[in-house]
Parts: structure tokens; C-alpha cells; sequence
């Protein structure tokens, strides 16, 4: 299904054919970063100037769930605008001058069954991956909580960022999930279920 937003430049290329294609990306992000004023300027220019639909998961935890979706371009524009955003961030935060370009971490969230093919066998896919594009890449070994996804951390100036995350998102998209994903939602600790648990023992609560 083609998405009909931030249709762009699709040429006779692979490469620029593949833009087309529809893009799902979740991220875990800090709700503070996206939020940028009391209205969420920071994701409505973002939105607006992308073309990708990004959605923020609800809740009172600090991190949260960024999803966006579109065709690969938009998605990708939308990405760099966010690492551009929290370089920004991270810049205002010191004098910003002569510190140099602080490097930049993006959490992509992953279903565990597509964790394989972006490793690679004994680790190749991934070490090429660092290796062309300068950044950062690290596979966590534990599911996110109560989920089948895995959290992939991506580190580096932004513009190694895009380059890391175009390459991961190829890989994603060659290999679609094995069986059903659990998607994971921060917040949901063991310790909540539990609680939530002993209260529909006690009281026999439903939710």
C-alpha cells in the first residue's frame, strides 16, 4: 500500500524506487524532546515539513513510543529533522561552540525476529554497517519488557545517523517480522503487571 503522503522524486533507479515504498519506524524517545513548547511545535514542524505521520505514545513515563510512518523519504527527512533537533538540544545545553558536534543517540525499537538479519552472521551485517557509516550500532540482547522487541541504539553525528538508519531500515525491509511482534510500551514494568496482578486477585478487578 502505497502511503500518500511526501510522495517525492521516485526515478527509474532501485534506489529512488524505493522511496516509494511504505516505512514504519518506531523510536524511544524522552517525551520532552518531541513536546518543543506547550503546544508541540517541535513535532507538528516536523510533521508538517516531512510528510510522515508521527504519533507519540501516551502515558506519565518520562520515555515514550515515536512512531512514523510514510514512504521511505518522508520517513528519513523526519529522522534527520529529529537528530538535527536533539543535536540542537544537546548544544544548547553546554556553550555549544567549543565542544565540537556532540554525538547524537536515536533508540530505534526492532521485533526481535528482524534483530538477526541486521546482525548478521557472526556480526557482519552490523560491522559493515558501523564500518560505512561511521556510527555507532548496538543490538541490545534482552527483549524491551513485556514485548518481543529489541532496542537498537544508534549513536554519532546526525548526519551518520541518517546514513546508519537508511541502511537499517533496507535491511528491516527485506526481512519482514517472523510471527506476531508484541509491540513495547514503556511504562509497563513487571512491577505494574504485578501490582495490577494483585489487585484483580483482591478485588477482583477487571481491566
Amino acid at each position: 500500500m502505497a502511503s500518500p503522503d511526501g510522495a517525492s522524486g521516485v526515478g527509474g533507479s532501485p534506489e529512488e524506487t524505493e522511496l516509494s515504498i511504505t516505512l514504519t519506524l518506531r523510536m524511544l524517545m524522552h517525551g520532552k524532546v518531541m513536546a518543543g513548547g506547550s503546544k508541540g511545535e517541535t513535532v507538528k514542524r516536523i510533521r508538517e515539513q516531512s510528510s510522515a505521520r508521527i504519533t507519540i505514545s501516551e502515558g506519565s513515563c518520562p520515555e515514550r513510543i515515536t512512531t512514523i510512518t510514510g514512504s521511505t523519504d518522508a520517513v528519513f527527512r523526519a529522522v534527520s529533522m529529529i537528530a538535527f533537533k536533539l543535536e540542537e538540544d544537546l548544544g544548547a545545553g553546554g556553550d555549544g561552540v567549543s565542544a565540537g558536534r556532540a554525538p547524537v543517540t536515536l533508540r530505534l525499537v526492532i521485533p526481535a525476529s528482524q534483530c538477526g538479519s541486521l546482525i548478521g552472521k557472526a556480526g557482519a551485517k552490523i560491522r559493515e554497517i558501523r564500518e560505512s557509516t561511521g556510527a555507532q550500532v548496538q543490538v541490545a540482547g534482552d527483549l524491551l519488557p513485556n514485548s518481543t522487541e529489541r532496542a537498537v541504539t544508534v549513536s554519532g553525528v546526525p548526519d551518520t545517523i541518517i546514513q546508519c538508519v537508511r541502511q537499517i531500515c533496507a535491511v528491516i525491509l527485506e526481512s519482514p517480522p517472523k510471527g506476531a511482534t508484541i509491540p513495547y510500551h514503556p511504562g509497563l514494568s513487571l512491577g505494574t503487571i504485578l501490582l495490577s496482578a494483585n489487585q484483580v486477585r483482591g478485588h477482583s478487578l477487571s481491566e
